[in-house]
């Protein structure tokens, strides 16, 4: 059963300065959450990024073996990746071995630096890392805005081992299969499946408990075939790109059937004459329980609309 350590559970807090702020003060980052033995969800708020998350506004998956740790997700920058590590330092003394970046989020690859500087190998699908090259300008504009003085020292640095479709690895005696199904939340997405642990960690391919973002980086069509190539593994424990470890009739929910549902709305929408504009009146209050539904509800019917529009 998933449950948060007894020991630990609480927001990982850690000593950072803010602006002018008090340089003793503490923000909120992290909670540790145990999956099954040796697995680990690290997770994020599930807000904007801001100076008090440091990009983790995400979860992030641990796998402890007796050779090292895989981490799933480096962080957002060079302190949020601190952050990670500062958790995982709870968990186990074991060094981070490998690191994969799931997606081309920010928080998804651009704490690398600060993993490569310990050594570990850095893993990211071929499609990944294009859209790293392509968008890593424009998002550290974008976060240093967020974060300002707490960019400091993130920088972009690229994935070691790079892969079209597949790569499997092992460490400790434990395997694990990345698989890269196609474009999700954005064109390089991937899941890592661990068998003996029957979890999955799936990136950003899976949103639990907060609405998903279909941006223009995104393809819900797609993404949909992606989520059915993770769910037909069957695992029993899924760690989400954002909200708490948890089940597949749970991902399902809140994932699968809002890009379904979200798809079909924009489809009789189109048959019936309707335009983009009037695309952000469909109803999609069945899911209006996630957090974000106001701020993203709208957004992604426009960007499913002009998806729908030609197919």
């Amino acid at each position: 059963m998933m449950r948060t350590i007894p020991h630990i559970a609480f927001y990982l807090a850690l000593l950072t300065a803010v602006g002018t702020a008090d340089a003793a003060s503490f923000v909120k980052i992290l909670e540790i959450q145990k999956v099954t033995e040796n697995v680990y969800a690290l997770v994020g708020p599930k807000e904007q990024r801001d100076v008090g998350n440091l990009a983790n506004n995400a979860t992030f998956g641990v796998v402890v073996t007796n050779e090292g740790v895989v981490l799933m997700d480096p962080g957002g920058s060079w302190k949020g990746a601190q952050a990670i590590h500062e958790a995982i330092k709870s968990i186990t003394d074991k060094p981070v071995k490998f690191v994969v970046d799931t997606g081309g989020q920010d928080h998804r690859w651009l704490g690398n630096a600060y993993w490569a500087a310990q050594g570990a190998t850095i893993i990211a699908s071929e499609d990944a890392v294009a859209d790293h090259k392509e968008r890593g300008s424009l998002q550290l504009t974008a976060l240093k805005n967020f974060l300002g003085k707490q960019m400091e020292g993130t920088e972009p640095v690229y994935a070691d081992v790079k892969f079209e479709d597949g790569y499997t690895f092992e460490l400790g005696g434990i395997e694990f299969q990345i698989k890269h199904p196609g474009q999700a939340h954005t064109p390089g997405d991937s899941f890592v499946w661990v068998p003996s642990k029957k979890a999955v960690f799936t990136g950003d391919i899976v949103y639990v408990e907060r609405i998903l973002g279909v941006g223009s980086q995104s393809n819900a069509k797609s993404w949909i075939a992606a989520f059915e190539a993770m769910a037909a593994l069957l695992p029993e424990h899924v760690v989400p790109g954002h909200g708490h470890a948890t089940t597949l009739e749970k991902a399902k929910a809140d994932t699968y059937a809002y890009l379904i549902n979200l798809r079909e709305k924009i489809a009789k929408h189109i048959d019936a004459g309707g335009d983009m504009i009037g695309s952000v009146e469909i109803d999609q209050s069945d899911f209006s329980y996630l957090d974000q539904f106001e701020s993203l509800a709208k957004r992604n019917a426009q960007q499913v609309y002009s998806e729908m529009e030609w197919e």
